[in-house]
């Protein structure tokens, strides 16, 4: 199977933030945020895979800053890192005060994905073509982020089966703001 470039499914969106996206705080939700990001994340797959693409996590989702309603924000997706029928989309947006001339980055995070077939089966993707440094980087960044998980999933399934409170669990929870009142199990 052939491969693409990062470029070549790099892709961009980009959106006034108007008063109907303002939370409580009248700040741009971080949901909506979060959705068109999703957006992103598979415009940018979907091109990779030629295949319908879908979210199955999102990794390292960082507000840097606050976004206000009335900034136009640019979503920069790119393809960071593909396995076999999974892909790793990094997003970086940044909002820009157009009366001001003044950009902030606001947002950083990683969509995981993976590839269907029409069938609803998953399929597999192309390779990822490597042309720069920074690709390189950003592909062994996504590798590493994708063994912390797998890393992060065992212990907590070690946590999760037949959990018992003891000196192990004890010194792990010494230092922190919490304090441990169990009552007797029967």
């Amino acid at each position: 199977m052939e491969g693409h470039t990062v470029a070549y499914s790099q892709s961009t969106i980009i959106e006034l933030m108007v008063p109907s996206y303002a939370n409580f705080g009248g700040k741009v939700h971080g949901g909506t945020l979060m959705s068109l990001m999703d957006k992103v994340a598979y415009v940018c797959a979907s091109k990779h895979a030629s295949n319908y693409c879908v979210t199955v996590s999102v990794d390292n989702v960082e507000f840097l800053q606050p976004v206000e309603v009335g900034e136009v924000i640019k979503l920069m997706g790119s393809v960071n890192y593909v396995g076999r029928t999974s892909l790793v989309v990094g997003i970086k947006v940044v909002a820009e005060n157009l009366q001001e001339g003044v950009s902030k980055h606001t947002n950083t995070c990683y969509f995981n994905m993976v590839a269907k077939s029409p069938d609803g089966k998953t399929a597999e993707v192309p390779a990822l073509i490597l042309k720069t440094q920074d690709d390189v980087r950003r592909f062994l960044s996504a590798l590493q982020r994708k063994r912390l998980r797998t890393q992060d999933n065992e212990f907590m399934d070690k946590y999760r089966q037949d959990f018992i409170y003891d000196e192990a669990s004890a010194e792990l929870l010494h230092d922190q703001r919490c304090r441990v009142l169990l009552s007797a199990q029967k």
